[in-house]
């Protein structure tokens, strides 16, 4: 049986058709009249009459689609109308952009549609016209204005057991931030295929937190530690600290060959680029950038050696571009490592890329407190380095 909705529907639809038939039947037979007597101005204000009148019920019938009462549209299914929002702004808040200060609470809007509605004046600051580059301030009061959001698709849920591992993981915790030890093999952030990444998984066992963000991104199959900020306040200063340089980064990577004692740094520009299948790599080139990482030796293995490397500057694979430019390229990186090396390496088990974020020194935000942690290699890379060992052992 049909729907009552979908009956009112349907014979709403004959009765406009119906109506609009009738109407331009006989507006056929008043132009045909008209035709005949063009010089009588009566038959020509009825014909206009008649031709507005149909021409009125028709934009009316194509404008309006019935819809069964109490059942929303499929569009309104998947997006949502906000209302105007009125935002005081805390000292957490302060210092934010206009524009960025809306994306994080305009989700799934387009970035095109909110810088529309800053230059229209639709979002005001204290009652004023603002650009997309304005700074707000604590005690700031913003207008958001009704904008149409599309609602996400359904992503798929970190299991249980890897928010488990993920919180083991955590090395140091306050209530501004905490580090964690990230293993090989998961991306800092879902994207680019991957349904989530480290912060989403922290964010699902943590759905209390209000506000969870990196500060600083490790390559998905680098380990180690990683600083996420539980406050704005907290990122902000953080990320001012990197890029003054006051926060120092020590990693440990198992390179190829015998790397030099004398090799104490390398300070080659970098460039990024973009490989024929759209993979996008880094080299070195005096069109780059400045870069400069240092480097110590740590110990020797029999076609291997582990050193500590120590960006100063903090560009796009910059410790793994700077080894293979050295010509000791990171043993297990399939992007700067010849073919012949890295099977060499599969030959020993080595499964991973050795590159490991072993080693942090920063102060704390708002105390100041200086801190220094480290992270233990995981099960894979100390598997390498005791192989080596005993490989040592046994030529010696």
């Amino acid at each position: 049986m049909a729907a009552p909705g979908n009956d009112w529907a349907a014979a709403f639809k004959l009765f406009i058709c119906v109506g609009i038939l009738l109407s331009l039947r006989l507006l056929t037979r008043v132009r045909q009249a008209v035709d005949k007597r063009q010089s009588e101005p009566e038959y020509n204000s009825l014909a206009l009459a008649v031709q507005s009148c149909v021409s009125t019920v028709t934009r009316s019938f194509m404008s309006r689609t019935p819809r069964t009462p109490h059942s929303p549209s499929s569009e309104a299914s998947s997006r949502s109308a906000s209302k105007v929002q009125w935002i005081s702004v805390d000292d957490d808040m302060a210092g934010q952009r206009v524009d960025n200060f809306l994306m994080a609470r305009l989700r799934g809007v387009p970035k095109g549609l909110i810088y529309r509605i800053i230059r229209k004046g639709e979002v005001r600051v204290n009652k004023g016209r603002v650009k997309q580059s304005t700074r707000l301030a604590a005690g700031d009061v913003v207008r958001v204005p009704p904008v149409v959001q599309q609602a996400k698709p359904e992503q798929p849920r970190p299991g249980d057991r890897v928010q488990a591992v993920m919180e083991a993981a955590v090395v140091f915790e306050d209530d501004t931030m905490l580090v964690v030890n990230k293993p090989s093999g998961i991306a800092v952030h879902g994207g680019s295929g991957l349904s989530f990444g480290l912060i989403e998984v922290l964010r699902a066992a943590r759905p209390q937190a209000k506000f969870l963000e990196l500060v600083h991104r490790l390559d998905r199959d680098t380990s180690g530690l990683v600083m996420v900020a539980k406050k704005r306040s907290a990122l902000r200063y953080l990320q001012d600290e990197l890029r003054q340089k006051q926060i120092r980064k020590h990693y440990h990577a198992l390179v190829a060959g015998d790397w030099p004692d004398k090799l104490k740094k390398v300070a080659e520009p970098l460039l990024r680029y973009e490989m024929p299948n759209g993979e996008r790599r880094v080299k070195v080139s005096p069109e780059g950038k400045e870069s400069l990482t240092l480097f110590r030796k740590l110990q020797q293995f029999q076609g291997y050696t582990l050193v500590e490397a120590s960006p100063v500057t903090g560009r796009t694979h910059q410790i793994r571009v700077h080894a293979a430019w050295a010509g000791h390229p990171i043993a297990g990186d399939d992007k700067y490592m010849d073919d012949a090396s890295l099977k060499a390496f599969r030959a020993v088990g080595g499964q991973r890329l050795m590159l490991h974020a072993r080693a942090l020194e920063f102060r704390l935000p708002g105390s100041g407190e200086a801190m220094t942690l480290e992270a233990d290699y995981d099960e894979a890379f100390g598997a390498v380095l005791g192989a080596l060992k005993k490989r040592n052992q046994g030529s010696s």
